[in-house]
């Protein structure tokens, strides 16, 4: 009994030489991941990059109307419309469910369906004839890919050039302006590949959208 207990005496002091580099290692890399990181990533970014960091926030007349990095359903003939979005979100009249609900960036997502999928096929089919319409396109005129497809994201913000051309006439015609003045904002109004050489030239959706409202409350206005 006396070498069990004087056992126990000699290992308590090992064990707690072990428990103490651990619990002040743990302390350390807590307080070093868990405080001094973000707030060093964070100040960097506010004094560097303080538009991005803040969410890149759209304002218009003194007031915020969106992001520039998160786009908006539009449906209305006068604006410009986004690509699909295969967002979804609770179903108002029953929570277990869930409905389509465009650029909800809540619950950003892409349809996950691969290129054999006859839903995918399906669903592109039918926007292209719905494309068409809305556009005033023959029935053989091809449809940029990005007006028929989603993003992964589902909250894409741009819009190719072919895309917006296409969508020009309509607009023009619903604000009751000429196509040409549409087509001038659209040059003035589209951004290069980044850095010159990543990805295409791009509108972003509501940044163009919202020109054109100024640009009839200045036509209004004269």
């Amino acid at each position: 009994m006396r070498q069990q207990m004087q056992s126990v005496r000699q290992e308590a002091p090992v064990t707690a030489g072990l428990v103490r580099p651990v619990l002040i290692s743990a302390g350390f890399f807590m307080v070093v991941t868990g405080l001094v990181y973000p707030l060093v990533t964070t100040g960097v970014s506010q004094m560097l990059f303080h538009r991005q960091a803040q969410g890149s926030i759209i304002t218009e007349h003194g007031a915020d109307v969106g992001s520039a990095i998160i786009g908006q359903w539009f449906t209305e003939p006068k604006y410009f419309h986004p690509r699909p979005s295969v967002t979804t979100g609770t179903d108002p009249n029953d929570s277990s469910k869930t409905v389509d609900q465009p650029y909800n960036a809540a619950n950003t997502s892409g349809s996950n369906l691969g290129s054999t999928s006859k839903k995918l096929v399906d669903a592109v089919t039918g926007r292209v004839e719905a494309y068409r319409k809305e556009n005033g396109l023959g029935p053989t005129d091809p449809v940029p890919v990005d007006a028929v497809t989603a993003s992964g994201s589902g909250l894409d913000p741009d819009l190719s050039v072919a895309n917006a051309r296409i969508q020009a006439k309509r607009v023009a015609v619903a604000r009751g302006i000429p196509e040409q003045q549409v087509l001038t904002l659209l040059d003035t109004h589209t951004h290069g590949p980044q850095f010159g050489m990543l990805g295409y030239p791009r509108l972003n959706v509501l940044e163009v959208n919202l020109a054109l409202d100024n640009l009839a409350l200045h036509t209004s206005g004269k």
